[in-house]
């Protein structure tokens, strides 16, 4: 009767109460749905993109790089860069003469004195253009003319007639528009414009330079003959910019 019993207590420690196939069992779920279900719901794809993407992440926080300071300032607040584009010849000009303010000051009773003469306004506006402008074609034109029969005529004759009036018009030409440039400030000034802000007035300033330039050359010839080329083309130069100063002047003298 002990055996017995013995056997039979050794055989229900040994076999489980409950066995697990005896019920159904199914695992947790989440709301409802086998976790088992959702797992073949979920694509695998995404799960490999997840995973995969969480790795990245941890790798790039991870692993210490040499550029970080670079990195950050890469993606903090955009920088904005500006061009400027100039011209260094006004610059040039303005730092070689007297201030805008000095000059007005300077031809401030002239000019209170032309108002109270009570002028034309036609003549006031228009009559610097036009004295410079017969200044340039008469003399400046016919003084070129002259340079270049100079150099190219075989007239004995006509070659000394040029040397003779060829530096009486130009040197005419250089004191007219001296002169002249006065008369300009004083048309601006008498109608309130700037004086030395226009691309006129910047090339006439540069015109007048080369030219001082131009008188002083023909004094060098004998020493050095091949500054007679120089002289050539450097006036042809010359003209060539005073045609241009007159264009810009006339576009000055039509805005107001």
């Amino acid at each position: 009767m002990a055996v017995v019993n013995a056997s039979t207590a050794f055989s229900l420690r040994a076999s489980p109460i409950l066995p697990a196939a005896s019920f159904p069992y199914s695992r947790p779920t989440s709301f409802g749905t086998p976790t088992r279900l959702l797992h073949a719901m979920q694509p695998r794809g995404k799960r490999k993109g997840l995973l995969s993407r969480s790795f990245a992440v941890k790798n790039e926080l991870s692993e210490p790089d040499d550029g970080a300071d670079a990195k950050v300032e890469e993606l903090g607040e955009p920088t904005e860069t500006l061009l400027y584009s100039f011209s260094p010849l006004p610059l040039l000009v303005v730092a070689a003469l007297p201030g805008a303010g000095t000059v007005r000051s300077l031809f401030g009773p002239f000019v209170e004195l032309v108002k109270s003469w009570n002028l034309p306004d036609w003549l006031v506006h228009w009559g610097h253009p036009g004295n410079m402008a017969v200044v340039l074609f008469a003399m400046g034109g016919y003084g070129t003319y002259l340079g270049f029969r100079i150099r190219y005529s075989d007239d004995v004759e006509e070659k000394a007639k040029a040397k003779d009036l060829h530096p009486k018009l130009l040197g005419g030409m250089f004191f007219f528009f001296a002169l002249g440039a006065t008369g300009g400030i004083t048309s601006l000034l008498t109608s309130d414009k700037p004086i030395f802000e226009s691309p006129h007035a910047i090339t006439g300033f540069i015109g007048l330079t080369l030219l001082t330039i131009q008188t002083l050359l023909p004094t060098l010839f004998e020493g050095n003959p091949g500054l007679r080329n120089v002289h050539g083309i450097l006036g042809s130069g010359i003209m060539t910019l005073f045609l241009i100063h007159a264009a810009l002047g006339l576009q000055l003298g039509l805005s107001y």
